[in-house]
């Protein structure tokens, strides 16, 4: 059975109307996302080609009677973590509010599938939000000059976002193991690329060394409950009286691991994980972690992405989100032999 036409018409891009105006592609992502940085003529010029040659996109002119005013993509890491459904849930729904459908395509943590989804969303929607990019700044801007982009959990220079601050959360979270009287501790790292995996290492060493405690950084694991099983094992072997975890899926992971193993959770070692995702406070015993809100952050990045379609000043910004440590049954003073 055939599609219908307007299913399977291609979208006109902001290099053909480029080329039909004589002009760059990024002069005509500024004319069609920031009126106010080309001159009026540049604009009128741009919007007309736009309209002839039948390019469909949120930012020209007359689009009230439209269903849907344009389209926003969500490029995601992985769909394996928790936090990201509610993420996902506060984006979509500040889209669809504001009028616009989103697409939601995942990378798998691969950069190489990033930057493919990349191009193509590049030349299909009418702006983008990337989630824990593992692309280079550079290629981010290239695309950041062809659509609107902006990203969470990641500095990108020039390019507008929101930032969940982790790190704060995690070092509260070293801090308060050395209350308790932890003084040789496990960060157990994420993705190899993470942006965020980085930051929170610096965070937690910076910590570490404030109250001259020894941090061990162990693997690099992808945020699965699998991976956390063998996050368990590693951590077992370092000797540590404490672990914290890249996030919620690792800890989880591991905690099934070391009740299997015998390993009692808090008496023999205290684990944090990271995001406060659903179901941690189910675990066995319940999770101590970094409370992080997804649907807060979704709702605040796509609020910029949108805002900067109808804005006449569209400077570089970048929003914070703060976190805190939400203490559970996980974490306990260490083994008295440790003391």
């Amino acid at each position: 059975m055939a599609l219908p036409a307007r299913r399977i018409r291609r979208r006109i891009t902001l290099t053909e109307i480029a080329e039909a105006c004589g002009v760059v592609p990024s002069t005509v992502s500024r004319a069609l996302s920031n009126p106010n940085r080309v001159s009026p003529q540049m604009y009128e010029r741009v919007v007309r080609k736009a309209k002839e040659l039948g390019y469909d996109s949120a930012t020209l002119p007359d689009t009230r009677s439209r269903i849907s005013r344009g389209t926003t993509a969500l490029l995601l890491p992985n769909l394996t973590n928790p936090f990201n459904l509610d993420l996902i849930r506060g984006s979509q729904r500040q889209a669809q509010a504001a009028g616009f459908m989103q697409l939601l395509v995942t990378s798998e943590e691969s950069e190489q599938v990033e930057a493919d989804w990349l191009a193509e969303l590049a030349q299909t929607v009418d702006g983008v939000i990337v989630v824990g990019p593992r692309s280079d700044d550079a290629l981010l801007a290239q695309v950041a000059e062809r659509v609107p982009l902006v990203v969470l959990n990641r500095e990108v220079p020039r390019i507008s976002g929101v930032l969940i601050d982790t790190p704060a959360g995690m070092a509260q979270g070293l801090d308060y193991l050395v209350s308790l009287g932890h003084r040789r501790i496990a960060y157990v790292r994420g993705p190899s690329a993470s942006w965020s995996d980085r930051t929170r290492l610096d965070a937690l060493h910076t910590a570490a060394d404030r109250h001259e405690a020894e941090l061990v950084a162990v693997g690099a694991f992808h945020p699965t409950l699998a991976a956390g099983a063998a996050a368990a094992d590693a951590v077992a072997l370092t000797g540590v009286t404490a672990a914290i975890f890249f996030n919620d899926t690792l800890a989880i992971g591991a905690l099934g691991r070391f009740r299997h193993c015998g390993t009692r959770v808090p008496e023999d070692l205290s684990i944090i994980g990271c995001d406060d995702v659903f179901g941690a406070s189910f675990t066995h015993p319940p999770l101590t972690t970094v409370q992080a809100s997804g649907e807060q952050a979704g709702r605040a990045v796509t609020d910029i992405l949108l805002g900067g379609f109808l804005a006449k000043d569209r400077a570089h910004r970048v929003d914070r989100i703060p976190t805190h440590l939400l203490v559970r049954e996980s974490t306990g003073p260490p083994p008295p032999e440790h003391e």
